[in-house]
């Protein structure tokens, strides 16, 4: 209650603040305060639009394949984690991995959230685990693991190299 007290005192008068910005202090720490821009409702709107499958660096990835000639099979749920991408023929899972997500290593869009930085930490840290353990065990079941970056599929061409040079690995 003390620290309700403290805020309203950096805020000003109280009696100023409207019930649109009170509910929405998301810490009473008196260094520290922070307030979410939106409404519960817009934020709700804008998180239901984040999809999980058939997104744009996806679809890129599958125009990609189908170009070089490659026939594959979507979302299968016969192999452990869910691969985006399977080449039956081939034996390989490809991964479309967002670099936010699934924390790209040294990418401009693997960046930390300046709120509630222990909760991001844990989450991503729990992402790269699970994406650690389904590739070690698809490795263990004869599969082969491709992991194609978001921001592998702006250019195109290098994605298309990319695929050739791995997929020519993996024979």
């Amino acid at each position: 209650m003390e620290n309700k007290h403290r805020v309203l005192q950096l805020l000003g008068d109280w009696r100023k603040l409207s019930e649109y910005a009170l509910p929405r202090l998301t810490s009473l720490k008196t260094h520290e305060i922070t307030m979410d821009t939106l409404t519960a409702a817009k934020r709700s709107w804008n998180m239901s639009r984040i999809r999980g499958r058939n997104t744009r660096i996806e679809i890129t990835v599958r125009s990609t394949l189908h170009r070089l000639g490659y026939r594959f099979r979507l979302n299968t749920n016969k192999l452990h984690g869910h691969p985006d991408v399977v080449l039956p023929k081939h034996k390989v899972a490809i991964f479309v991995h967002g670099c936010f997500w699934h924390r790209h290593p040294g990418c401009r869009f693997a960046y930390m959230p300046k709120t509630r930085v222990a909760f991001w930490q844990d989450k991503f840290r729990r992402n790269v685990e699970q994406d650690q353990k389904v590739q070690k065990e698809l490795s263990q079941l004869g599969c082969r693991v491709l992991v194609i970056w978001g921001c592998e599929t702006s250019d195109r061409d290098k994605l298309a190299n990319k695929i050739k040079s791995e997929m020519g690995q993996l024979k």
